[in-house]
């Protein structure tokens, strides 16, 4: 590792190579804790690279626990660290993506450096996080979605999670999550807090083989399409990478603050899905579906915006959504017993 750090610490990129080894020698436990902060922290410094963050993440891919799901599959996740507080939109989106028919394979995580993470929220909902491989495939086939936790599919992970959790800041592992899904997930809608990582992330994906995905980053720091301001969008698709801005007005969404979606922890978080996914309108409802219409978009299921908020819309108001959250919660529980 030391050579490794020592050309971080020169400001000087690693190569696809170099980060592939550099990871293996973290995910073996061959590095120290203390080797681990210096090199996260280091790259962070330097400014991570699309070689640094694909030679890293193909070793995760092959590290890890694999679902085997024949068939098309999304994820909907954020790297994090947005400091906003504001409850688990990504998730509440992918239960209404999944209640129009959508296969979602939801990569998370317990929180790192915010309130609660997609793993958190999802325990607060009732269900039991902790599913085989083959349980989160049948998961997916009873109700449309599976949840794969990371601690539990990444078991190398195991040596970084530790210094990972005392660090309490962004690192390139808040990037790794969301490429990394154990299921191969095609598909992803991503949420960005960094502008600057927006882009890396398309690439990388790019450089991974990524079907299509869709990164969103709120003006207003958010990791995820905002209300209160427009968002960044990097879209890829047929391999290409392009870029526009999201304007909520633009289909129909008033302008609002960010205040009444902050929560102090997963049983609020969980609260407020709930009552999104029970038909509850405010703003709560307005960012769901903001971002569940990008899932359905970048899903395939929509050819434009308008028609994915619609699609989103009807997942609510007929009750899908929340049937599906229902059959997650029944299923996974009855693992149990």
């Amino acid at each position: 590792m030391k050579p490794y750090l020592e050309k971080i610490s020169s400001n000087v990129d690693l190569t696809y190579e170099e980060a592939a080894d550099a990871m293996q020698l973290i995910m073996s436990g061959e590095s120290t804790a203390a080797q681990f902060g210096s090199f996260v922290t280091g790259l962070r410094m330097k400014g991570e690279t699309v070689d640094e963050i694909a030679g890293m993440a193909s070793v995760m891919r092959k590290m890890a626990l694999s679902v085997n799901y024949d068939n098309d599959l999304l994820d909907t996740c954020g790297t994090g660290g947005d400091g906003l507080g504001t409850f688990n939109i990504s998730t509440a989106a992918a239960f209404v993506s999944a209640g129009i028919g959508i296969k979602i394979a939801k990569h998370g995580n317990r929180a790192m450096s915010s309130h609660t993470g997609s793993a958190d929220v999802l325990e607060s909902l009732g269900i039991n996080i902790n599913l085989t491989p083959d349980q989160v495939s049948e998961c997916i086939k009873i109700s449309n979605f599976g949840f794969m936790f990371a601690q539990g599919f990444h078991p190398a992970m195991k040596h970084a999670g530790p210094p990972r959790r005392e660090i309490g800041i962004r690192t390139v592992f808040n990037i790794l999550g969301p490429l990394t899904n154990p299921a191969g997930a095609q598909k992803q809608l991503i949420g960005v807090s960094d502008p600057k990582v927006g882009n890396i992330i398309a690439q990388s994906l790019k450089r991974l083989g990524s079907e299509a995905a869709l990164i969103v980053h709120g003006n207003d720091g958010l990791d995820e399409i905002t209300l209160s301001d427009f968002s960044q969008i990097w879209i890829l698709k047929n391999g290409e990478i392009s870029t526009e801005k999201f304007y909520p007005e633009s289909v129909g969404v008033n302008i609002q603050s960010l205040s009444n979606l902050q929560v102090n922890n997963s049983e609020e978080s969980a609260q407020m899905i709930e009552s999104v996914l029970d038909g509850i309108h405010g703003p709560s409802r307005d960012i769901v579906l903001l971002n569940s219409a990008a899932a359905i978009f970048i899903s395939g299921h929509s050819d434009n915006f308008q028609a994915a908020f619609d699609k989103a819309k009807h997942s609510i108001d007929s009750g899908l959504a929340n049937q599906t959250l229902n059959l997650v919660r029944e299923y996974s529980q009855k693992l149990n017993d």
